[in-house]
């Protein structure tokens, strides 16, 4: 197999579980070195485990902390020498409305979703810039609207949306860094499983779906996340920049109604 990510360095935010475990283990399986980073060590150090302690270092702290992003980049450098990509995935996945979006958890939630990785690409930049290195941001396919219950999750990634359009442009143009962002859909992790069930779905909600919201009969796996990541983070995506992809089963705008 040829690997599109050989000798590369790259930074995995919320990397310990879900989507970012997965691009963690597909970017050393396709030949990167990662910096895996997430709040749970026990779950972080499983990750090491799979990908082996040579390919990967840990780091666990909220990437909200001060200091944080500066921290992360500074791990890549010490113990790999260089930094050839960022991945920003961490995020709060949370839900809210107009009635109980209470100002300081919005702000809590933009820090979280859309300054943090704004924060560590501006920390990362110089390197990147060595490097001629990519940025993948990973938003949501409610960046365009969300749903009721999702208001605050929502505008953070509409924010980052439009932060991975702008920056695409200018830094690309500026020191040859593309920034791209991968709007996944709805995606069977660890806590989205957990989600559904508190919300009174079935423990295996996930076996008989609605083929409205799942065409295949199932969603989407993290290693599907994972595989669209990777073509973003290698070199054959040669100067596509600026660019926001949906990983969805569906058309998410203009879709057909189905039938009744």
């Amino acid at each position: 197999m040829t690997m599109r990510l050989k000798n590369k360095v790259i930074i995995v935010t919320g990397s310990c579980t879900g989507i970012g475990k997965a691009i963690a283990i597909r970017c050393v399986e396709e030949g990167a070195k990662v910096v895996v980073h997430g709040l749970e060590k026990d779950l972080g150090e499983q990750v090491l485990n799979i990908v082996g302690s040579n390919n990967a270092v840990l780091h666990i702290e909220d990437i909200t902390n001060e200091g944080a992003t500066e921290r992360l980049v500074k791990a890549a450098l010490d113990n790999f020498h260089k930094l050839d990509a960022v991945v920003n995935n961490a995020a709060w996945v949370t839900s809210s409305d107009i009635h109980t979006t209470e100002t300081n958890y919005f702000r809590r939630v933009l820090e979280i979703n859309t300054i943090a990785p704004f924060n560590l690409i501006r920390a990362a930049l110089e390197h990147l810039a060595k490097s001629k290195g990519s940025v993948v941001n990973i938003g949501s396919v409610n960046a365009y609207c969300g749903e009721p219950n999702l208001l605050a999750y929502s505008i953070s990634k509409g924010a980052l949306m439009t932060m991975s359009r702008n920056l695409g442009d200018s830094l690309f143009r500026e020191n040859g860094v593309r920034v791209n962002q991968i709007n996944p859909g709805w995606v069977l992790t660890e806590s989205e499983a957990i989600r559904k069930h508190e919300q009174g779905m079935p423990e295996d909600w996930y076996a008989s779906l609605s083929k409205t919201y799942a065409p295949a009969g199932r969603i989407l796996a993290p290693s599907e996340i994972a595989a669209a990541v990777v073509y973003f983070l290698a070199d054959e995506s040669g100067p596509v920049s600026g660019q926001v992809m949906e990983v969805e089963q569906y058309p998410f705008i203009g879709r057909n109604p189905p039938k009744l």
